[in-house]
């Protein structure tokens, strides 16, 4: 028997083979969609009736109605961690496993992080394009070794900031709803409230789900709580940071820089964020790294595989439909 997939993720099975060979020697046939094409609600609820299983990427919204179109559907891969884009107790209603690959891209999300923490001490975009356009000035930045690091999120990706940040010779805070006393310990980590965090910390990092009570957590009251000569770091959902709050504390000058990997607009368009000289973007990309997407899609495959074979998969976000 062959089965069908669809994948509506913009980089499964484009930057890695690895996850098709695996299909196809398990009796699968696949559906990618086009790079750069977006699909519309109305034409995944068209597409998604024909097949077995779903990879899905980050804009997608897999929503009751879309669930409620297909009858065949055994299983939904979220090719990434979060998985606000899909509405759970509906699969759940459904019996409809979800799997994410939490995890999988966590080294290469860290090694961003760190990027962007000395991109924005040293100014190296300024730094570039200033060479580039016939310039030869004399920039002086910020050393990181010695610096406060403050980590929202000590999850898989935190704690694998916090590791390299240690390399750094630099201290750790963190705020996270979750603690892990071992690990913080181990590590010479201060749990700490939000606020305290905020205030205290040299550099920034957000490493947290998107929901209902991170949405906008950091706004205009907790920027204004930051050093003046403190960086922000978002690499986890464009909602959490109100961006319109983040541009006027840059404006003004009441914190030093940011970077934004992700955005509450994707792609971000005319964004006033892009115009400041003491602001990074780049394009979602913190988990893209070959290795990354090697293992982000094979523990998508490896779970469709399981399921479709009746086989309890790891990673299931609701585990109540196997019982």
């Amino acid at each position: 028997m062959t089965y069908r997939i669809l994948s509506t993720s913009p980089s499964f099975g484009y930057f890695a083979s690895e996850p098709l060979e695996y299909l196809k020697s398990h009796d699968c046939e696949w559906d990618l969609l086009p790079q750069g094409k977006k699909i519309s609600q109305e034409e995944l609820t068209d597409r998604i009736k024909g097949f077995d299983a779903i990879v899905v990427g980050m804009e997608e919204k897999i929503t009751e109605a879309v669930l409620g179109a297909t009858t065949k559907l055994k299983m939904i891969a979220k090719h990434g961690a979060g998985v606000d884009n899909i509405d759970i107790p509906a699969a759940t209603k459904k019996g409809i496993p979800v799997v994410s690959a939490a995890g999988a891209n966590s080294d290469a999300v860290a090694d961003l992080t760190m990027g962007l923490f000395l991109s924005l001490a040293r100014t190296l975009p300024f730094a570039d394009r200033s060479v580039k356009e016939g310039r030869w000035p004399r920039l002086v930045g910020i050393q990181i070794n010695g610096k406060v690091l403050g980590i929202i999120g000590l999850g898989q990706i935190g704690k694998k900031v916090a590791k390299r940040a240690t390399g750094f010779d630099m201290k750790v805070l963190s705020y996270d709803v979750v603690k892990d006393e071992v690990f913080a310990k181990q590590g010479g980590i201060a749990y700490l409230p939000l606020e305290e965090v905020l205030a205290q910390s040299d550099f920034i990092s957000i490493h947290i789900p998107l929901n209902s009570s991170t949405r906008r957590l950091i706004g205009e009251k907790k920027l204004r709580l930051m050093k003046k000569d403190s960086f922000l770091v978002n690499v986890s959902r464009g909602s959490i940071v109100d961006e319109e709050a983040l541009c006027h504390a840059l404006k003004e000058g009441r914190i030093r820089g940011a970077a934004l990997d992700v955005f509450e607009q994707e792609p971000p368009g005319e964004n006033p964020l892009l115009k400041l000289d003491n602001f990074i973007s780049t394009p979602h990309m913190a988990g893209y790294t070959r290795e990354a997407l090697i293992e982000t899609g094979m523990i998508c495959v490896r779970a469709i595989v399981d399921v479709l074979n009746g086989r309890r998969p790891q990673g299931v976000i609701n585990p109540e439909v196997w019982k």
